[in-house]
């Protein structure tokens, strides 16, 4: 979002200062972490095991060109190719704006790894506005969406295209469709040889399945199939555009649930993953006038509920500060907490497993930080 950015001037353990102001990332975040967003993620309590949950860990996005405006997140999946850029158990980070601050002119790909310093994996030749739509095929592939504008303004955006990187950050082809009409958010169904790539557009509000495949070479396309549309859209001087936006699939009930920002709901689409026709908006599966506030990225969690940032712009509440809120499949409101005293912070969140540890990352686009916390699952 075109917020005023934030001067980060240090992070040092439990403390960072922006715009002069020193916050505490344990008070501004310790309550969400201790209690745990995830509700059913609870801390082992075994002998010998700490009381306390791992520290919140803040990194600036901002790689050495200037690009703020952080949007999409991903992580980099087990099985993926050694001896590149980027490993498994790295997380992505796309950034939206140049910096200039303008909207859809962001370039950059910024890589975390666990515990060594955030490097840029990826600098493209504008014109290019890499967005929320960011995935990571396990062949050794980064999938992400572009979505361009001359001036910072949607109403000078292109419909955009999908860039295709290798591990070492090269720019390997690009996916030009006429169904991609800005790509804003996505998600990915990986099988290693092909993929079932879900996107959503922000100019006409539809969602599109491109079925791929995937080899050590490339990626091209089999199939593209719009599935769902109908979702309000419109451009927005704030937000660039409010527009259908976080996508989750669910492949064991080949079900995408999509988080739209202007109808403030989020849908479900029945037979996503192999639908020959277009669907419409869906089912509606949540609406929620008091705990949502334009529902944006959007992430799967252990615990089978759907976590979704909101933009704030629609249906806003300053008492609910950039907002990540919990709800299950079946409609229900779970939780929320605000990742930042200001609005308009949260949009690009991920959630991964490995063995009983959980990892939820979200971006802060209002301070251009990204935040990790670390669970346990019990046993």
């Amino acid at each position: 979002m075109n917020r005023q950015i934030a001067h980060l001037n240090h992070i040092n353990g439990t403390q960072f200062f922006i715009n002069g102001t020193m916050f505490g990332v344990l008070k501004v975040f310790a309550a969400a972490a201790i209690s745990c967003l995830l509700c059913s993620v609870t801390l082992m309590a075994a002998d010998n095991d700490p009381f306390l949950p791992a520290q919140v860990r803040a990194v600036s996005t901002v790689p050495a060109n200037g690009d703020v405006n952080p949007y999409g997140v991903a992580f980099v999946p087990p099985g993926f190719p050694t001896g590149g850029a980027i490993s498994a158990g790295d997380i992505l980070v796309s950034n939206f704006n140049s910096s200039l601050n303008l909207q859809g002119t962001g370039t950059t790909i910024v890589d975390v790894p666990p515990t060594a310093p955030v490097f840029q994996y990826f600098g493209g030749t504008a014109p290019l506005g890499l967005t929320t739509a960011l995935n990571v095929l396990r062949k050794g592939f980064v999938l992400v969406g572009n979505f361009p504008s001359t001036d910072g303004s949607c109403g000078n955006a292109s419909p955009g295209s999908v860039l295709v990187i290798d591990k070492n950050g090269g720019l390997v082809s690009t996916i030009t469709d006429p169904l991609i009409q800005g790509p804003w958010d996505s998600a990915l169904f990986d099988q290693f040889g092909s993929a079932k790539f879900f996107v959503a557009n922000g100019l006409n509000g539809t969602v599109v399945r491109f079925d791929l495949t995937v080899s050590s070479s490339g990626v091209s396309v089999k199939k593209a199939t719009q599935i769902a549309s109908g979702y309000q859209h419109m451009c927005d001087a704030v937000t660039f555009v409010d527009a259908p936006t976080g996508l989750v699939y669910d492949a064991k009930k080949d079900v995408l649930y999509v988080a739209s920002a202007m109808d403030n709901a989020v849908y479900s689409i029945s037979d996503a993953g192999d639908r020959t026709h277009d669907g419409g908006i869906g089912n509606l599966i949540y609406t929620d006038a008091k705990h949502l506030h334009g529902p944006l990225g959007m992430a799967l969690a252990p615990n089978g509920d759907l976590l979704v940032a909101n933009n704030d712009v629609i249906n806003s509440d300053p008492n609910q500060p950039s907002e990540i809120v919990e709800f299950t499949i079946g409609g229900k409101f779970v939780k929320e907490i605000s990742m930042d005293p200001a609005q308009g912070g949260s949009f690009g969140l991920a959630v991964q497993t490995t063995g009983n540890t959980v990892q939820f990352a979200a971006v802060d686009d209002a301070t251009n930080l990204f935040l990790i916390w670390t669970f346990k699952l019990n046993d």
